[in-house]
This record gives C-alpha cells, structure tokens and sequence, in this order.
C-alpha cells in the first residue's frame, strides 16, 4: 500500500511539474508573440518619386496597431528607422511634415533635428556621424504628440536627409486625438 501512495504522489508530482512547464511555455509564448506583434513593421508608403527598397520592413512606429497611427496628444510616440547609406554622411536630420489641408506644415518638436547622437549599428552598439557607406544603422527617437496639435487625420511624411538628399523617406497615415 505504501508503495502505491509512493508511485501515486510521484506521478501527482510528475504531472503538476508538467502543467507547470505547459503554462510557463504558453506565457513565454504569448510574451514572444506580444514582442513581435509590437516591433512589427509599420505599413508605410514610398514618398512620391522615390523608391527604397525593403520600406515597410525598415520602418516601425509604436504605439501603432493599425493605420491610420493613432498619436495621442500629451504621449510620446516611438519610431525606428533601418537605413544603409550608399556614401559616407557627415549630417544626418529630420524632415518630418504633416499634410494639413493641402499644405505641407513642419511636425513641430521633430522636422530638422539632428539624429546622429541617436543611431546605432544593427548589432546595437552605439554608432554617431560621420557614416559609412555600406554600413547598417538603426535610428530609434521618441517624440512629442504636442497638445497643441489639432485633432486630424492626416498623411506625415518623414525622411533622413543628407543635406537635401534623401537617405530614406515614406508617409504613414495618422490620426492625431
């Protein structure tokens, strides 16, 4: 009989180590998936005339779920950028403007900033001006959703330029709220 009650609380324990390692897989994969859902890329449209390859897998903006990207005034949104120059750069800064009823405006708080103190290599090690052609760098920023904003739907476009060349470019549609 002991041997029994032995045999029975080990297989009890067997399966509670089990279950155990089933719900600690299944939260580590809604965690993973979650990560990934988060990170995914942003669908974002080439700027008119221009073309950069690969553009939707360049380009993540979080908080954003779907389009139009809802920016919520008084939060900061985030942005990562995946770029490769084809020539070294000296210079790299934002040109980020919102289309608002026909008119190209300056998305103040962002459009002609610097960003070569917020670059870093593919393998994340920190990396500034002056590029390398060939080189992979990753811009990540996080930017005001300033209060003043009107409340819009509306088209921003954001481009990293050397001087007046585009390194990438591309529009997403947003909603300011």
């Amino acid at each position: 009989m002991q041997v029994f009650k032995a045999s029975e609380r080990l297989h009890t324990r067997r399966s509670h180590l089990l279950i155990t390692a089933d719900v600690n897989m299944f939260t580590l994969s809604v965690v993973v998936f979650s990560f990934l859902a988060f990170t995914a890329a942003t669908n974002v449209q080439q700027c008119s005339e221009k073309s950069f390859e690969g553009l939707n897998d360049r380009v993540q903006l979080s908080p954003c779920k779907k389009l139009p990207c809802r920016l919520k005034k008084g939060t900061n949104q985030n942005i990562t950028i995946h770029f490769t120059p084809d020539k070294d750069i000296t210079e790299v800064k934002n040109q980020v403007s919102a289309d608002v009823a026909g008119i190209s405006v300056p998305f103040i708080g962002v459009d002609g900033l610097p960003i070569c103190q917020k670059l870093e290599t593919e393998n994340g090690e920190k990396a500034s001006c002056p590029l390398q052609a060939g080189t992979k760098y990753v811009y990540k920023d996080s930017f005001p959703i300033l209060e003043f904003y009107p409340k819009i739907e509306t088209t921003v476009q954001w481009a990293l330029k050397d001087g007046e060349n585009d390194i990438i470019c591309f529009k997403v549609s947003v909603k300011i709220v």
